[in-house]
């Protein structure tokens, strides 16, 4: 099991040795060389007296679930993302098994996440999340979620994405679950107040 930093109770907590090993993989190495794609975190881009009333960067993330912040990539001419999560044991349904709610969270904010350039206002909620679960999610492993607009209609976008695994050398992923999301800027959206850049 890695070992977390020893930290305060209010800083985001760090896995030294699963940032490594994201660090360490081909994808990374691939999508940090690609000028297309912009690089953040934003779990740590929040501010630190909101994370608490925010389910995946508050209550969900630490030792054990949501190791570390969660890694995005964002190529938004072309309204695609990437991120690469790790999910912990402290997440399942059943033993052993990530959750298939929390997945669909995370599907959920990151299709937004990925239609929010393509709106006027950068902003939009969920009107529509369908989910389609292929293989089981197995805890204490890294993940890939990808996600890109299919469809822009003014304040309508239509995403699809999914998670998959971390392939061993020489193989292919396997789909995990995968999601249609329907993604609608409010006709109030000017009114929210924005908790990080869109691209953060």
């Amino acid at each position: 099991m890695p070992v977390t930093e020893d930290v305060g109770p209010d800083t985001v907590v760090y896995d030294a040795e699963v940032d490594a090993a994201i660090d360490a993989l081909p994808l990374v190495r691939s999508l940090r060389s690609d000028p297309r794609y912009k690089e953040s975190r934003p779990h740590i881009a929040a501010p630190e007296h909101l994370t608490e009333q925010m389910l995946t960067a508050g209550v969900l993330s630490g030792p054990g679930k949501l190791t570390v912040p969660p890694i995005i990539w964002n190529d938004t001419e072309a309204h695609e993302l990437v991120s690469v999560v790790h999910l912990g044991r402290n997440l399942c349904g059943h033993p052993g098994i990530i959750h298939g709610g929390l997945l669909a969270t995370l599907l959920d904010e990151g299709l937004c996440r990925c239609a929010f350039p393509a709106l006027p206002s950068k902003v939009g909620v969920t009107a529509n999340l369908n989910l389609n679960y292929r293989s089981p999610a197995f805890a204490d492993r890294l993940y890939v979620m990808r996600a890109e607009v299919t469809q822009v209609e003014g304040r309508k976008a239509w995403v699809k994405g999914h998670f998959e695994t971390i392939p061993e050398e020489g193989k292919e992923p396997t789909v995990v679950v995968e999601a249609d999301v329907l993604v609608v800027e409010p006709k109030w959206a000017k009114s929210l107040p924005k908790i990080v850049e869109v691209t953060a």
